[in-house]
């Protein structure tokens, strides 16, 4: 096949020789393990895979049956990059020479990183127009239910003034319940500025830090060469304070030391298209808040930031889908990620235009 015509492929192609080292690599692949074509083909897989993945299950199993062994939904770290990423495996037999075989990637994660957040602003206007109609039609009966029983309270009695100090709480309750949720029916445009994305984690970092008690403690791993920001810098202090706040607490509700880690990293490739026009976004600048505490369940994970949706006791669940709104009105994805102790969410946001991203990392300086 024509190397033209492989490097047209939109999905990461290599070909494998008998011991496993890249003989080929098309450019979504050089594009999907941030390397060139050149360093790529002085490695096995294994330098890019950890051993223990099903890849490699799939490989031998298309050795044997010379056929072609599709696997699915199967994580693939990359040891060199850090992170891992959810792809369909399929793995091919090359019948002229079975000494090779084809491996293609396709990528999972982008379909589901778009859904989601289709669902997130879905959800977020559904949450908008509930919001206007409690603005409404609620809060100026709330207003008019609580001044009935401020008159009233000084004529009752005091076991009566007890049930009348009540109605007068829980109509605040209920009024501050509405508040927050009027925030969802913002629809106002940010006004955005080049924002120094460590700049923001540093003010988060000194807020949790002076919020939160013994056995919690905060590090971090910044990126240093990570350009700039559009957005909001409140807003976006906002959204990482809130992910801090909720590790720290998941990890005192776990009763155990814990940890929280603040990172950010330069990840190229991540592209998607703007709905309804031609133009494509990338989103490069990867912010991870990841803790040590009991994680999230991975029932509620697809769901996370939905309205109402909430692992805490007594909580709203608004919380996270605010979140979710302010990073997608940053054209940004957020996304919550099992790990094995804790969880991690992860937030790709694009840089500002027209500043230089920073240069890949090669080991091989090739």
């Amino acid at each position: 096949m024509p190397k033209a015509v492989v490097d047209a492929l939109p999905n990461p192609l290599i070909v494998l020789d008998a011991e496993e080292r890249i003989c080929l690599a098309n450019v979504a692949a050089e594009d999907y393990f941030q390397a060139s074509s050149n360093v790529l083909l002085r490695h096995k897989l294994s330098d890019l895979v950890p051993f223990s993945s099903p890849v490699f299950g799939s490989i031998a199993q298309a050795r044997a049956s010379a056929g072609v062994v599709n696997e699915y939904s199967v994580a693939v770290g990359t040891p060199r990059l850090g992170g891992e990423r959810l792809v369909d495996v399929q793995a091919t037999l090359m019948h002229d020479d079975p000494r090779y075989v084809i491996l293609m990637l396709l990528e999972r994660s982008m379909a589901h990183k778009i859904d989601r957040q289709l669902t997130s602003r879905g959800a977020a206007r559904s949450v908008s127009g509930m919001a206007t109609m409690l603005a409404h039609e609620i809060k100026n009966p709330l207003a008019g239910i609580r001044g009935a029983a401020q008159l009233l309270e000084p004529t009752l009695n005091s076991d009566d003034r007890a049930l009348a100090r009540l109605i007068c709480e829980e109509t605040d309750r209920i009024r501050d319940l509405v508040d927050q949720m009027e925030v969802f029916s913002d629809e106002r445009p940010l006004e955005k500025s080049p924002v120094n994305i460590h700049a923001v984690l540093e003010r988060v970092k000194r807020l949790v830090t002076a919020g939160i008690g013994q056995g919690v403690s905060v590090r971090e791993d910044y990126d240093p060469s990570l350009p700039p920001v559009l957005g909001n810098k409140d807003q976006l202090v906002q959204v990482f304070l809130n992910l801090a706040k909720n590790a720290a607490e998941a990890i005192q509700h776990n009763g155990e030391a814990g940890e929280i880690l603040l990172t950010t990293a330069f990840r190229p490739g991540i592209r998607l298209t703007v709905p309804g026009t031609q133009e494509r976004i990338t989103l490069p600048l990867e912010v991870c808040v990841h803790d040590t505490g009991p994680g999230v369940p991975e029932e509620l994970r697809p769901n996370i930031f939905d309205p109402f949706v909430t692992t805490k006791p007594g909580g709203k669940g608004l919380g996270l889908a605010l979140v979710a709104k302010i990073v997608r009105d940053h054209g940004g994805i957020i996304e919550c990620v099992g790990r094995e102790r804790g969880t991690t969410f992860r937030v790709l946001l694009p840089m500002l235009r027209g500043t230089a991203a920073p240069r890949d990392f090669d080991g091989d300086n090739a």
